[in-house]
């Protein structure tokens, strides 16, 4: 599978409480911070729920 690079580049402090928890299960917790992940369905549907807090490129 493929790997994608996920950065935090907004703050979470507006967000709910699913989307702060979802940040850390990305292993995201500060602005900037960057994390590699395969690319499967969940750590996708993850990242769609989160798409306004973070970015996303193929690595």
């Amino acid at each position: 599978m493929s790997k994608i690079k996920i950065k935090q580049v907004r703050s979470s402090i507006g967000a709910s409480k699913k989307q702060k928890a979802t940040l850390v299960a990305l292993g995201l917790r500060k602005i900037n911070a960057v994390v590699e992940h395969t690319s499967t369905a969940v750590i996708l549907g993850m990242v769609t729920k989160v798409a306004h807090l973070v970015e996303v490129e193929k690595a």
